[in-house]
């Protein structure tokens, strides 16, 4: 394999200045840079990446964490955040924490002992991992859920607003037992959502906290069909829990939306085949993923810059779930 020393041979230059062209200096002569970079490509050079990486201390590797890999969610989103990482030169290592605290921390030690040039964390509520990023140099971004006691660069949707359009879509279409189905405490994006819900509610709110899962949702509707105030209608905070409750409904036999209206926070790919078809509040699932990489980037670029939050519209899609 050729070396940089070659290089610097076939270009009539040092190697220092070979490595200076390499890593992008703007203050190369530009005869010497196009000397360089045709000896490049006549000698088929590839730059040794470990080494490299060792004299910048940090790899050009990104770590998403994500809550949960098998939501639907996060297909999108992880898509708009893996082409602006390939287009701004870097690669994604994927992580799943499984809506456990224990394995984000892990994941969070990982990432920290391979210096990897950032983090994008979807956090599944660890405050011991939300301190651990903050005390580090790598840049992070949160994306989907506010980062636990912390303060930087986010991406999310507008829950408030988004629960709050669903409930008073329920309200309007003449449900008065409107229940919500949530996370669990301390998580924002299920707070939030429980906000805007109770927000927009005119009677007594009823209220089950369980976790993101679909075993959760069916829970959760199975202990609101036993309750002597049965609700007539459902806000479910997110996708899974969504096919939970509905799975749960369908057993007991309860038409929906005639004996419970329901509307689920996340668009599922297949709303609108099944009969009836899902009510939702649909997130822009690749622009949150696009626009936090994009911001990651931005971060890696200007380290000392102010955080930024940006705070994306969710969508209300009325369909036949909701309609009484």
């Amino acid at each position: 394999m050729p070396t940089i020393y070659d290089v610097a041979r076939e270009a009539g230059v040092s190697a220092a200045t070979v490595s200076r062209v390499l890593n992008g200096a703007q203050t190369v002569d530009p005869d010497m840079v196009a000397r360089v970079l045709a000896a490049v490509r006549e000698l088929g050079y590839r730059p040794n990446a470990v080494a490299r990486n060792l004299r910048r201390s940090r790899t050009t590797l990104w770590a998403v964490i994500i809550s949960d890999i098998g939501n639907p969610f996060f297909t999108a989103t992880v898509r708009g955040i893996e082409d602006v990482a390939q287009q701004a030169g870097y690669s994604v290592v994927l992580c799943n924490s499984d809506e456990d605290p224990g394995k984000e921390e892990t994941y969070v030690a990982a990432a920290l002992s391979e210096q990897m040039a950032g983090v994008i964390i979807s956090s599944s509520g660890s405050v011991k991992a939300a301190k651990n990023l903050l005390d580090s140099p790598i840049p992070v971004v949160a994306i989907d859920r506010e980062l636990p006691r912390g303060v930087v660069d986010t991406v999310v949707v507008d829950n408030e607003a988004g629960a709050r359009a669903a409930t008073e879509h329920l309200r309007t279409a003449g449900y008065r037992r409107i229940a919500c189905i949530t996370g669990p405490e301390g998580v924002s994006t299920a707070d939030l959502r429980l906000r805007g819900y109770t927000e927009a509610l005119s009677g007594t709110p009823i209220v089950v906290r369980t976790d993101f899962r679909e075993q959760g949702g069916f829970d959760a509707m199975s202990s609101l069909l036993s309750s002597p105030e049965r609700p007539d209608a459902v806000f479910v905070a997110n996708n899974l829990m969504t096919v939970g409750a509905l799975r749960c409904l369908a057993e007991h036999g309860v038409d929906v939306p005639g004996e419970m209206g329901l509307v689920g926070f996340d668009e599922i790919p297949w709303a609108d085949l099944v009969r009836p078809s899902l009510t939702t509040v649909a997130q822009p699932t690749y622009e949150l993923g696009r626009m936090a990489a994009r911001l990651l980037v931005d971060r890696i670029a200007t380290p000392s810059a102010e955080p930024a939050t940006v705070v994306l519209p969710a969508e209300l899609r009325p369909r036949q779930s909701s309609a009484r």
